[in-house]
């Protein structure tokens, strides 16, 4: 990385890649941030993790019917479907 760190996912005791990339100083095994975007962490901040949001602009269509914003700590441990499967009750 330009900034000095790393980006990397976990390893496991034979070297193979666990989970998602993450962000990490170039030597040590710190912060072992899974983002890219972050506020206020001093270490993360050191080694191009930023403050800066990503946006995007969508157009919605009236097929569209709800909208689901989460961080990767949703994504991270549920699916589309099980996602759905918890907003669908409420849609009705």
């Amino acid at each position: 990385m330009a900034s000095g760190g790393r980006v990397d996912s976990y390893r496991d005791q034979n070297g193979n890649k666990v989970g998602p990339e993450r962000v990490w100083l170039k030597e040590e095994d710190l912060p072992g941030l899974a983002m890219s975007r972050s506020f206020g962490d001093l270490v993360a901040c050191q080694v191009g993790v930023n403050a800066i949001p990503e946006c995007r602009e969508v157009t919605l269509t009236p097929e569209d019917k709800v909208i689901v914003l989460a961080s990767d700590g949703v994504w991270e441990f549920m699916s589309n479907e099980e996602v759905a499967n918890v907003v669908y009750p409420f849609y009705l």
